[in-house]
């Protein structure tokens, strides 16, 4: 488990370009979060695929609230619900 801090996940593939709209959003907004790129990390998709239920990314672990497969206009009122924006 890749759970070393309390900050959500977000599980990232190399050159995805909703992953990366979604990190550039994210940084903009100073919301913190440990990626975990699951390109060539067989451990990583497999957590991935474990929580969510499908391989695809952009997928966040919010403290076991999970977001699979999306991009900003879903991650926003994910968010919102959170209290975060």
């Amino acid at each position: 488990m890749h759970a070393m801090s309390n900050l959500p996940i977000l599980y990232v593939k190399n050159g995805c370009p909703w992953c990366i709209e979604v990190s550039n959003y994210l940084d903009r907004k100073k919301i913190a979060v440990q990626t975990v790129v699951v390109s060539g990390n067989a451990e990583a998709m497999e957590e991935m695929v474990q929580l969510s239920g499908q391989r695809k990314a952009p997928t966040m672990d919010w403290h076991d609230d999970v977001l699979a497969d999306f991009g900003v206009d879903e991650l926003i009122p994910f968010l919102k619900r959170k209290g975060i924006v």
